[in-house]
């Protein structure tokens, strides 16, 4: 039987009005997409399990422990695209230590066998790894455009929660752009959705209604009170990263070279200083210490644009490349400085 789903709506505001108006959508329509969406999409998931070694006070000789993510085939020569937590943890506690990944299996859709994954890059900073297998023919998932994503539009996790593998959850998008801090303390810029994400279901994909990946799952809320609040990463924002993984097996990225605090206008007054970004420290041999940069300047501008947090002044240095120039301008014991500096690697 086809299931209808009966929307009403009432028009005009005149109390004689009786018309009204009947939409009907055919939730038979919405089963027919997550089915298709799920059918094109699960070949290029994979289960990870991983293995770390574990040293304590209570085991002399170490032992082992292992935990369980998701990944995404980005190519068909087997390079796999998932998140850094999942392969280059690594913990310390007064009585134990957790090191990084020593062995990584992956798990194909449909296939029972292990195929044993090589670490190629990782960034801490994205929280995005790159693994491969030595396999060829796999599906590589076709990639949307997460620019164009809109509230409200179908969404479907696809994964390995709890290390139930090739499982998926629909749901839609709740929110883009929103900022959200981890609990190590750094913060991304992600897509919310409502499609239930759990432990395992992190570096899985989060596709549309077209089965393209438009973002990487990496994380939930959880809690008394909470329900339904999953996060990935923008598909856009990794494509840069996951190629300079493959190619460098690290990510190359714009370097100043300063320890920087923030000054809102309460510190600011109270220190005599300007609103701005109060420079703690210059490394040597800098980028920073070639232009001339000093302890106790006041960034107040990069490119032009007023700046007031260390989080905007690397988001406006992040959009140049190594090599490039940037122009910044400092107030030094209230004279303003304008300071051309060549961004260099970070070491």
């Amino acid at each position: 039987m086809k299931v209808v789903l009966f929307l009403h709506l009432l028009l005009g505001d005149n109390q004689n009005s009786t018309s009204s108006s009947l939409t009907q959508i055919s939730l038979a329509d919405y089963s027919d997409t997550g089915i298709s969406v799920a059918n094109k999409v699960l070949p290029s998931i994979v289960g990870i399990k991983v293995e770390y070694a574990v040293n304590s006070l209570f085991s002399r000789n170490g032992s082992t422990a292992s935990a369980e993510g998701s990944g995404i085939i980005i190519s068909e020569d087997g390079y796999i695209l998932t998140n850094n937590h999942i392969v280059n943890t690594s913990s310390n506690a007064s009585y134990y230590e957790v090191s990084q990944a020593t062995k990584v299996i992956v798990y194909l859709y449909n296939d029972k066998t292990e195929y044993e994954a090589t670490i190629v890059g990782t960034d801490e900073q994205t929280d995005l790894a790159v693994i491969k297998i030595n396999k060829t023919g796999l599906s590589a998932a076709e990639l949307g455009n997460s620019d164009d994503v809109k509230v409200g539009e179908f969404s479907m996790a696809i994964g390995n929660p709890l290390g139930l593998q090739s499982s998926v959850t629909g749901g839609m998008i709740s929110a883009v752009n929103r900022t959200v801090t981890d609990t190590d303390g750094k913060t991304f810029t992600l897509i919310q959705t409502d499609a239930a994400i759990n432990s395992g279901n992190s570096g899985g994909a989060l596709v549309n209604a077209e089965g393209k990946v438009i973002g990487i799952n990496t994380l939930k809320l959880s809690g008394t009170g909470i329900e339904g609040m999953g996060f990935a990463i923008p598909i856009n924002s990794t494509i840069d990263i996951y190629e300079q993984l493959i190619q460098y097996n690290k990510v190359k990225r714009p370097y100043i070279g300063i320890n920087g605090i923030d000054l809102d206008e309460k510190t600011a007054e109270y220190n005599k200083l300007v609103v701005g970004i109060y420079v703690k420290s210059v490394e040597d041999f800098s980028a920073a210490q070639k232009a001339d940069i000093r302890n106790g300047d006041v960034i107040i501008e990069a490119d032009g644009t007023k700046v007031t947090t260390m989080d905007e002044l690397n988001s406006i240095k992040n959009k140049h490349k190594i090599g490039e120039d940037m122009t910044l301008k400092v107030n030094r014991k209230g004279e303003e400085i304008t300071i051309t500096i060549t961004l260099a690697e970070q070491p």
